[in-house]
């Protein structure tokens, strides 16, 4: 029987391709759908976590799909944002948005296929690292950043007494601040990481 956490786990990859579908439909009532369920998809990273832990339901396939689910949704989400934008046609003007979404896009998908080799390493060594709390505050930023991004478009209908101009800078800004913990955890976990790569060294929870 699948427990509680392993169905929300399940639901937020279900959820990817309906975010994917809703992204590309014109208009403004697919775009806010595609916002929605990113939203959903995001809270339930944090409620299968919750349920598991509440009602001791882990499990070692929850805790090998979990950082599955939560990867397929921001690469999806990522290249969804960065697809909008035409990079070859890049100036002033035009382009340097799909610039400013693109290069913290480069750091953040490089920084998880990184990590998720040096994973399956460890997974053959016996061997894993903790979550660090800092782990924690870039995941929430990067969800809030992306989400705030998807939601650029709507920003003068849904986000009232923030001016547009205002609204872009603060998402793209939050996306960038995902990308620096990105890149500063990436280092912390490869460093600690390397440092458990030895014989006889036990065993401790992973997620990154």
């Amino acid at each position: 029987m699948i427990g509680l956490p392993n169905a929300l786990t399940l639901l937020r990859i279900v959820l990817v391709p309906v975010f994917a579908v809703a992204f590309v439909m014109p208009g403004e009532i697919s775009r806010l759908v595609a916002f929605v369920v990113f939203v959903i998809a995001g809270v339930s990273d944090w409620l299968d976590g919750f349920a598991a832990r509440k009602l001791n339901a882990g499990s070692e396939f929850g805790r090998m799909l979990d950082p599955i689910a939560d990867k397929v949704l921001v690469a999806v989400a990522l290249m969804m944002l960065v697809a909008e934008g035409d990079i070859r046609q890049f100036n002033l003007t035009t382009g340097l948005p799909s610039l400013l979404r693109l290069v913290p896009a480069l750091i953040i998908l490089s920084r998880e296929i990184l990590v998720s080799g040096l994973r399956e390493f460890l997974a053959g060594t016996r061997v894993s690292v903790p979550v660090t709390a800092i782990a924690k505050l870039k995941t929430a930023v990067q969800m809030v950043g992306i989400g705030a991004m998807i939601l650029t478009p709507l920003a003068d209908k849904f986000v009232p007494g923030i001016p547009a101009l205002t609204y872009a800078a603060i998402a793209y800004g939050l996306l960038w601040i995902a990308a620096a913990l990105t890149v500063y955890t990436g280092v912390i976990y490869f460093k600690n990481g390397l440092t458990h790569i030895r014989p006889g060294h036990a065993p401790v929870r992973d997620q990154a």
